[in-house]
């Protein structure tokens, strides 16, 4: 059966809607569950693929998973089967699903071993997972990767606390290194760490459960050892990715829309970017507030110089954003280079976007200029294919902004990343059907 979403366009839609819980906290706050035999409660939990898999994965590892109500669990992980890690479906559950890596660091740390299948995932060019296991060698653990089987085998019977130099900010590879440091022995130090404010999330929860933990939201953690850590509750943040993608929404569909509690003060320099790209929004309470607007136009740099904008670890621009800046830019007046400077291949979709209409350069795999349309033209609907979560969504929008129908296929991508969004944006006034 093929999935796909049929869009008309062209409409402005008006209403309130409420972002889902951050994809990208769930996974490494799912995972430290695995820290602990007590209890733990985790509210606001998206309900999308990636993260349905994963506490699946918990469950099918002995871990006792209650849903009591849509987007809050508690999980107990009281005792887990050790030989299910080496077992078929391990392989395959835990193959398809790139989060899976994140339960390393908490089995290391509790179990002093773990196996682990090579992971899947987005095919937004390589992403290395040395950064992870070169932190795990730091603390001891020995590592050896079964050519057969095409699984990990790790023994860290052993971790003791150490001074790690990251070779890259990996907020993936922080976390799972955290998690593995909090029931290691003696003092470790993570320097050029991960600052985003999900990596904070999991920080302050791993401290309510008794680590010790220093340096929280810099790039230089501090890490003391325990013994044991207990249950506690905690609350997931809004996914600023949804935020910033429903901010594009309006703009490039001229159209009101409110978005409810978004924890401002975490969305870092997000708000500023589309600022640039002359998006008016005003924060009400903790909503922020976007007016219907015919027109926006793109700022220049001061000396007249055509704006560029790039992505960077955290507190800088985040990569997860790039694609949809770059579809709001198409209706904007004035031009933009967009530069990806983190992935490869995550701008291959401007293809599309020329189809439809859309005045884009791609200079390379990392940069495109945007020339804008200022609405003067509409951008048309043509039928395509979702690469990733992202550029799903962007394509989504831009769908959502042209004339006539649109046709999105592998529609499974953009709903590994957004909950329910058809339903969503329904309820905003768009004509969006399941086909």
């Amino acid at each position: 059966m093929v999935n796909a979403f049929e869009i008309q366009g062209g409409k402005p839609l008006r209403g309130e809607i409420t972002p889902q819980g951050a994809k990208n906290e769930a996974l490494q706050i799912l995972s430290a569950v695995l820290l602990t035999e007590e209890k733990i409660t985790i509210s606001n939990i998206p309900d999308i693929k990636d993260v349905n898999k994963l506490i699946e994965l918990l469950g099918d590892m002995g871990v006792i998973v209650n849903r009591l109500n849509e987007d809050t669990y508690t999980f107990e992980a009281k005792d887990i089967d050790q030989d299910f890690f080496l077992s078929e479906a391990f392989k395959s559950k835990g193959g398809g699903l790139r989060g899976s890596i994140m339960i390393v660091g908490p089995l290391l740390a509790r179990f002093g071993k773990a196996s682990i299948p090579k992971p899947g995932g987005d095919k937004i060019g390589r992403r290395r997972l040395d950064t992870h296991f070169l932190g795990f060698e730091k603390l001891g653990a020995q590592f050896n990767y079964n050519q057969a089987d095409g699984f990990y085998n790790v023994d860290a019977s052993d971790l003791k606390g150490t001074y790690i130099l990251l070779d890259e900010a990996s907020v993936t590879g922080t976390a799972n290194i955290v998690m593995a440091a909090v029931l290691a022995k003696g003092i470790t130090t993570i320097y050029n760490a991960a600052c985003e404010p999900y990596l904070q999330q999991l920080c302050k929860m791993l401290n309510r459960m008794g680590a010790k933990i220093s340096g929280i939201g810099s790039n230089l953690l501090t890490i003391e050892g325990v013994a044991r850590l207990g249950g506690t509750e905690h609350r997931m943040l809004p996914d600023m990715i949804e935020i910033g993608s429903f901010i594009g929404l309006a703009a490039m569909t001229g159209s009101e829309i409110t978005i409810k509690n978004v924890q401002y003060k975490e969305l870092g320099m997000i708000p500023d970017v589309f600022r640039r790209l002359g998006i008016k929004l005003e924060l009400r309470g903790d909503d922020i507030y976007i007016p219907a607007q015919e027109h926006y136009e793109i700022e220049t740099f001061i000396d007249g110089s055509i704006m560029t904008i790039a992505d960077a670890p955290w507190p800088g621009f985040t990569p997860d954003l790039l694609s949809i800046v770059l579809v709001v830019a198409i209706q904007a007046k004035g031009s933009v280079l967009i530069h990806q400077k983190m992935f490869e291949s995550r701008l291959f979709f401007v293809d599309k976007l020329l189809d439809m209409g859309a005045q884009i350069i791609l200079c390379d795999p990392h940069r495109a200029t945007v020339i804008g349309l200022d609405k003067q033209v509409q951008l048309r609907g043509i039928s395509m294919t979702s690469p990733d979560i992202r550029a799903g969504v962007s394509l989504l929008i831009a769908a959502l902004s042209a004339q006539g129908k649109s046709t999105i296929y592998n529609i499974e991508q953009i709903e590994r990343g957004y909950q329910h969004i058809d339903k969503r944006l329904q309820a905003l006034g768009a004509d969006i059907k399941r086909i």
